[in-house]
């Protein structure tokens, strides 16, 4: 699995829970993945290929080459 390169995003787990009164007790262990894009990016003036995630994109964090 790719990590975000700049602030170390990941897969992260949560617990899934059904909404029915009946499967109340049943928690399944549910995980996401980040979006994460390998983009060009200019890093010290040289243009270079990393996993970055959208949320570092769109904030501005890394300048797409």
């Amino acid at each position: 699995m790719a990590k975000c390169e700049i602030c170390e995003k990941d897969m992260f787990f949560g617990r899934k829970i059904k909404i029915t009164r009946s499967q109340i007790s049943r928690r399944a262990l549910h995980h996401q993945r980040a979006n994460i894009k390998r983009v060009h990016v200019i890093v010290d003036g040289v243009p270079k290929r990393m996993n970055v995630c959208t949320r570092c994109l769109k904030s501005g964090a890394v300048q797409r080459a």
